[in-house]
């Protein structure tokens, strides 16, 4: 089983993977940790794009995986062998109150994360909104090609709703 999930940050899409991983036991797979060198002394460092392409290649080597994150523009890979591609596809203000909690929490030591500073966290409120306006209508044009395997979730209630399914099985 393969599974791509793509969404805006603070959508969700980590909780998901999550899930998903442990009722499947299949390996997740997080975008940042191949968009971002997490071993840079800074903040912020981006992978030259052909090292991203060449670590998803080989992420998508395994037999099953879960990819989550929020880039499409050089994971076409990861679209193309999805069985199964859910976009999180959450209100802006969700995004952004969980967006806020997550830093928070990992302020206080609650929750494992990067460097991240108030003036990350204020970029990263400020992105949601180009997200939502300019990449979210990209990425659904993009899936237009993959639609029969898209599954679109709108809310908490409808990622629960899929979580609740797959307990069941």
């Amino acid at each position: 089983m393969k599974i791509h999930i793509i969404g805006c940050s603070g959508s969700g899409k980590t909780y998901l993977a999550k899930r998903l991983s442990d009722r499947y036991q299949i390996s997740h797979f997080d975008l940042d940790d191949i968009q971002w060198d997490n071993n840079a002394n800074i903040y912020g460092v981006k992978r030259p794009l052909e090292e991203k392409i060449e670590m998803l290649q080989k992420v998508c080597t395994n037999k099953d995986w879960i990819i989550e994150g929020v880039y499409y523009a050089w994971v076409r890979q990861s679209f193309e062998e999805a069985d199964v591609i859910y976009i999180l596809d959450m209100p802006l203000f969700c995004c952004k109150v969980r967006i806020i909690w997550r830093f928070l929490k990992r302020k206080i030591g609650l929750e494992k994360g990067s460097k991240e500073s108030l003036k990350s966290l204020h970029n990263l409120l400020k992105w949601t909104n180009v997200f939502q306006k300019k990449n979210m209508p990209e990425i659904k044009l993009v899936m237009e090609k993959y639609k029969e395997k898209v599954v679109y979730l709108k809310s908490s209630k409808e990622v629960k709703n899929i979580l609740c399914s797959i307990e069941l099985k």
